[in-house]
């Protein structure tokens, strides 16, 4: 990590004026397991999210997205093991008067609470199970720890970082968490992410690094390239470090623009390597693209070949695979310049197999972390792009995921 920053605790409760917590309101079958969660701000926050593009899109999507319009909001609202999703008109209702049962116990203006929901869809919400959720969830400063376990739904551990930096010579905190371990295929951000620092901000200016932020990191993470219906991100900002606005001027808005994209990539590798069934992490550098469209272009295809998965699961350096997926994604291709590495060992060479030790290739897939490096020699064109392998844990999560 950049000496620049400095890890810390508590995740999203970590920059000032933040609380959180969560609780097991009996949403999910397991009675045990926290599935209802909030987090909230001492003041009205200068905040902005990105959503998913699909057009089944969730009812507390609709909410969030219509709430963000102001560029304004305080507080969250999630529940986990029900997506709210497919529920008509119901469901919305059902989102707003979640959002409006946590202003009232907040005392804040209800078009300052935004929600979210996540789990199976088409399943409508238990509302009076929720509405006392509300009431037995405890807001404190060290709740961000429990609040990132209570949007879980098939993870098997929770993704949150909370960094340190300095903005003007006064200490600034960034923190976030995520989830989401399977039905990741992004076209915004993926799953649900929420990041929140001290530090003020210009809306719009929020909106454009967040919005880049993301591209970088969420929209570069795949799992099995189906999109869910209720991917959320939302970042706020309550400005209680006390320092000038940043906006794209501001002498110090590189740094936070650094601290953005190293927790969001952090995260986006961390879904990554949570997701469903994974036994391994895929790490895809793509240098020598045409441009910069054409390398993500390049990366995001091998994480999502299936064949490649597979292969990668068996520990097997099947570099066919990734030529199949690297000619079919549509990036600019030359077949005599193109270079294939996995680890340090180069596979392809000029488009051609390369004399290689094949244990050594096998070697460097052996791990709980694989590289997978192209060069296509064509221009100045990079992505990076996170993945992981697909196992027999997929089928099984998937093939009983209702039940």
């Amino acid at each position: 990590m950049p000496e620049l920053f400095r890890e810390i605790g508590h995740c999203v409760t970590a920059p000032q004026g933040f609380r959180a917590g969560a609780v097991a309101c009996g949403i999910k079958s397991d009675a045990l397991s926290r599935d209802l969660a909030i987090l909230a701000s001492d003041v009205p926050c200068v905040a902005a999210g990105t959503f998913t593009t699909s057009t089944t899109r969730a009812a507390p999507v609709i909410v969030c997205q219509e709430r963000l319009q102001q560029g304004r909001a305080q507080a969250v609202i999630v529940n986990s093991g029900n997506a709210n999703c497919a529920t008509g008109e119901q469901g919305l209702r059902d989102a707003y008067h979640m959002a409006e049962l946590l202003a009232a116990s907040l005392g804040i203006d209800e078009r300052l609470v935004l929600c979210s929901s996540t789990g199976i869809i088409g399943r409508k919400l238990p509302m009076e199970k929720i509405e006392a959720g509300v009431q037995q969830i405890k807001l404190s400063r060290e709740g961000g720890n429990i609040f990132a376990e209570g949007i879980m739904t098939t993870d098997t551990r929770p993704k949150r970082l909370a960094l340190e930096f300095e903005i003007e010579g006064r200490i600034v905190r960034l923190g976030g968490v995520t989830k989401g371990a399977g039905m990741i295929y992004p076209n915004m951000a993926t799953m649900l992410c929420y990041l929140t620092t001290d530090a003020a901000i210009e809306h719009g200016w929020l909106l454009s690094e967040l919005r880049a932020a993301v591209s970088d990191s969420f929209n570069m993470m795949a799992m099995d390239g189906d999109m869910s219906t209720n991917d959320t991100c939302v970042l706020f900002a309550n400005g209680l470090a006390g320092n000038t606005p940043l906006n794209a001027r501001h002498p110090d808005a590189g740094t936070f623009r650094a601290a953005l994209r190293h927790l969001t990539q952090y995260l986006a590798r961390e879904m990554a390597r949570d997701g469903e069934g994974a036994t391994k992490l895929m790490t895809v550098h793509v240098r020598g693209g045409r441009d910069t469209d054409d390398a993500r272009k390049a990366a995001r295809a091998i994480t999502l070949s299936p064949l490649w998965q597979c292969a990668l699961a068996g520990g097997d350096p099947n570099w066919g695979r990734i030529v199949a997926a690297l000619g079919a994604c549509g990036c600019a291709l030359q077949q005599d310049s193109y270079d294939i590495f996995i680890g340090d060992v180069q596979l392809v060479s000029g488009g051609v197999a390369a004399q290689y030790d094949q244990e050594a290739a096998r070697a460097a897939m052996a791990g709980h972390e694989v590289a997978i490096g192209i060069d296509l020699h064509l221009g100045n064109g990079e992505a990076t792009a996170w993945g992981c392998d697909l196992t027999h844990g997929y089928i099984d999560e998937n093939t009983l995921y209702t039940r």
